[in-house]
């Protein structure tokens, strides 16, 4: 049965639309699976992913509780393998639940900034003129400014808090997504089919929603895992200067800027929960890189 479902996926004469984009994602998995280092990459998301949803089960105590008797126990201490905090709380147990403030981060952030982008980016490039040089140059005023510089401007302006940060992340993380979304959009708006569309009597909308937006998503998604590594520093920064995740929360940012002040003689204190931002942002990095190779059609022809 299994061999008769790989050869209805690699059938190269698919009988309905559904068989033809299954027979798609599964070749496109193939092509991933070829690439060691994208592999890897999915490995490390799919355990923040797993750490997150079962935090308890990873979790060796928790991650709220002080002990002040055991404050600042070095790594390798039995029952506490990362060691602890100066409050006595276990590290590898606050990593594990800043798993799940990483993920909620990065996952309100990949719905709301491409999205927004997307919308932006298409609408602009299907009608020119002077809606694309509006949109573009409230694009441009985005960019000008360094993304850490106007989320933590935004923050300052909301206020403190995990929310916040993540609006503030967002609205400085879509003109990226508008800029790619905008050059798909030149490059397929004058296309054939597209034309063929118009004939038939689509309007504007059904043309950007149905027809070159899903011309857009590769390109996106792919910037958009590339661009998680970077929704993880920014959201590490915003803890680290107390405008993020606020106490006694376990955010990975907020434990470095928590253990900086002990960082030549506790070591381990701010290193663990920065070798795990290190980590996750390796990971989104090289499966952005395997899934570029994989959805991007000038690079899969060569």
């Amino acid at each position: 049965m299994t061999q008769s479902l790989f050869q209805w996926l690699s059938d190269p004469s698919p009988s309905s639309r559904a068989q033809a984009r299954l027979g798609q994602a599964w070749l496109a998995w193939l092509r991933l699976k070829r690439n060691h280092l994208a592999m890897l990459g999915l490995a490390i998301i799919v355990l923040l992913c797993a750490m997150a949803a079962f935090a308890p089960l990873f979790a060796t105590h928790d991650p709220f509780v002080q002990n002040l008797a055991q404050r600042l126990l070095p790594p390798g201490t039995p029952g506490h393998w990362l060691g602890t905090d100066d409050f006595g709380r276990d590290i590898w147990s606050r990593i594990v639940y800043g798993a799940r403030i990483t993920l909620y981060i990065v996952a309100l952030v990949a719905v709301t900034a491409p999205v927004i982008g997307l919308l932006i980016g298409t609408v602009a490039g299907y009608f020119g003129g002077i809606v694309d040089t509006v949109l573009m140059r409230i694009t441009d005023i985005f960019l000008a400014f360094p993304r850490l510089i106007l989320a933590l401007a935004l923050v300052a302006v909301l206020g403190p808090g995990i929310v916040n940060a993540v609006l503030a992340i967002a609205l400085t993380a879509w003109p990226p997504y508008a800029r790619v979304a905008r050059a798909e959009t030149l490059t397929v708006r004058n296309s054939d089919y597209i034309a063929a569309v118009r004939l038939q009597g689509a309007g504007a909308g059904r043309i950007i929603w149905g027809h070159v937006m899903p011309m857009c998503l590769p390109s996106v998604i792919i910037r958009v895992t590339l661009d998680m590594a970077g929704v993880i520093l920014i959201a590490a920064g915003l803890g680290f200067l107390g405008l993020g995740v606020q106490p006694p929360l376990p955010e990975w940012g907020l434990m470095i800027s928590s253990g900086r002040k002990f960082l030549f003689e506790q070591w381990w204190v701010a290193t663990m929960p920065g070798l795990a931002i290190f980590a996750v942002s390796l990971g989104f990095n090289l499966l952005g890189d395997g899934l570029r190779d994989v959805l991007d059609p000038r690079s899969a022809s060569r």
